[in-house]
């Protein structure tokens, strides 16, 4: 008979000031929380990614969008049920290992420090691109090199330091797409003084084919273009785990998803697809946003576009080393990760989790140069659902966990899912539905993506069950000397 998990499992949560290896500290600000929340839905994908999307589904892509972000919403409503309850920087794996057992946590743990640090490899080279055009006589790779360096020394500094880089790129990218936004949606209505306005306007949401140009299944592959722009909405529950009042931080950033999507990614895209007909050329040519700026005639556009992009993409590096450690930390005090990952300095970084990270984040670096149609091309792939495959797992702990608060510390049910279970049974089955459907996309590698994802977490699933088995051998095998004595 096996026995319930609990809520009374040692936290790898923040410790007060300490000597070496005391644990992680409460070094985040509320104020770099509530911009983390903020600015962590704004991912560089919005900005890069959305073109591809527009070119598919026309402006049928905002109900694309509008899915993803509901679906999105009642995830981060569950996991902020989850931590709210019991905070800790595993989050969403630390629950798994609870509700599901530790074959979960283990395997979605390893399978999102994968996603993370493939990510690294993806923004750094993203941002070289950049900086390499207005600075030439820096080679692509020495860009790459200078940033992954810079932000490695940052994270090792102190929680603080991620927390207040964090909080500046933030901070840029949401005044950023909050003027553009203004200045975009005064352009629509014909308010903006001095701007070229005559391809703007709400006629190019129905006209050019219509709003569905593409037809109604174009929305689903719009989904499947979009889905992942939205990964990144977890990691203020992550970062809560080291702030002052983790629950106020998680209830705070729970609540607040809903406007957030919202407002940046539905508004900054329906003011595109307003400002220029869904089907210009120079929305694929030069990406959505660019193109909008470009048609009202704001001069330098393309270089105001690439300094945003840039502390997007700074944005997500800082986030992602900072994220892929923390996960690092948590299964190593869980014992699914070398000791080591666990170890902390005075200043609560776990180092050897940071530099193990951003060590795997050079090596995928290199093979970008090296191999990017072979093994990089295999590693982005390969990594590439499981976004996915972490909202199931977070469905999936949800359940079960809500019986276990309940009826241990039902005080500490200050979040709460809408509906519960029926809405987390909807969103378990229109995961596992857009999981389907990418298996049935061809033309935009969704089957590719799925099937080596899917690979990729057997083996580690593999391994996860192997571990649990020795060590339910080794337990048995100390028992009976344990009653021999």
């Amino acid at each position: 008979m096996t026995s319930q998990p609990t809520l009374t499992k040692p936290e790898d949560g923040p410790t007060g000031p300490g000597e070496p290896g005391s644990g992680l500290q409460a070094g985040l600000k509320n104020r770099h929380l509530s911009m983390i929340a903020i600015g962590g839905v704004i991912g560089a994908g919005l900005f890069v990614g959305s073109s591809s999307g527009i070119a598919t589904a026309g402006p049928g892509i905002l109900l694309s969008y509008a899915l993803v972000g509901t679906l999105v919403v009642l995830v981060m409503r569950m996991l902020g049920e989850m931590s709210a309850a019991n905070p800790t920087s595993g989050s969403f794996s630390a629950h798994a290992d609870r509700a599901l057992g530790p074959w979960a946590g283990f395997s979605i743990g390893w399978l999102y420090w994968f996603f993370w640090v493939v990510v690294l490899a993806v923004e750094a080279t993203a941002g070289a691109v950049i900086l390499e055009g207005w600075i030439p006589a820096v080679p692509q790779w020495g860009w790459a090199l200078i940033v992954m360096v810079v932000l490695t020394a940052t994270n090792l500094v102190s929680v603080g330091s991620y927390g207040e880089f964090e909080f500046w790129f933030a901070g840029i990218k949401v005044v950023a797409i909050a003027a553009f936004i203004v200045v975009g949606g005064l352009a629509v209505f014909g308010l903006l003084p001095g701007a070229d306005t005559d391809q703007a306007g709400l006629a190019n949401l129905t006209e050019h084919g219509g709003f569905l140009p593409n037809g109604a299944g174009a929305i689903l592959t719009g989904v499947l273009l979009v889905v992942f722009s939205f990964m990144g909405s977890e990691i203020p529950t992550l970062a809560a785990g080291e702030s002052e009042d983790p629950q106020r931080a998680v209830t705070k950033a729970t609540n607040s998803i809903i406007w957030r999507i919202g407002v940046f990614y539905l508004g900054s895209i329906f003011v595109v697809v307003a400002l220029l007909p869904w089907d210009s050329q120079a929305i694929v040519d030069k990406g959505s946003y660019v193109a909008a700026l470009d048609s009202l005639g704001i001069a330098n556009a393309g270089q105001i576009m690439n300094f945003i992009v840039l502390t997007s993409v700074l944005s997500c590096l800082n986030s992602g080393l900072y994220t892929a450690s923390r996960m690092a930390f948590s299964l190593g005090r869980r014992g699914d990760a070398p000791k080591a990952f666990a170890r902390t300095t005075s200043q609560g970084v776990p180092r050897t989790a940071i530099l193990v990270s951003v060590v795997f984040g050079f090596v995928a670096v290199f093979f970008n140069y090296e191999f990017p149609d072979s093994v990089f091309l295999f590693l982005v792939n390969s990594s590439g659902a499981v976004a996915l495959f972490v909202w199931l797992v977070i469905c999936l702990s949800q359940l079960r966990m809500r019986r276990i608060i309940e009826a241990e510390a039902p005080e500490k049910l200050v979040v709460r899912m809408w509906l519960f279970p029926y809405l987390t049974w909807v969103a378990a089955a229109v995961i596992v539905f857009v999981l389907g459907y990418m298996l049935t996309d061809t033309e935009n590698n969704g089957r590719t993506t799925v099937l080596l994802s899917l690979l990729v977490a057997a083996l580690v699933i593999a391994v996860a069950l192997v571990k649990q088995r020795v060590i339910a051998r080794k337990a048995v095998a100390e028992r009976a000397v344990a009653e021999k004595d």
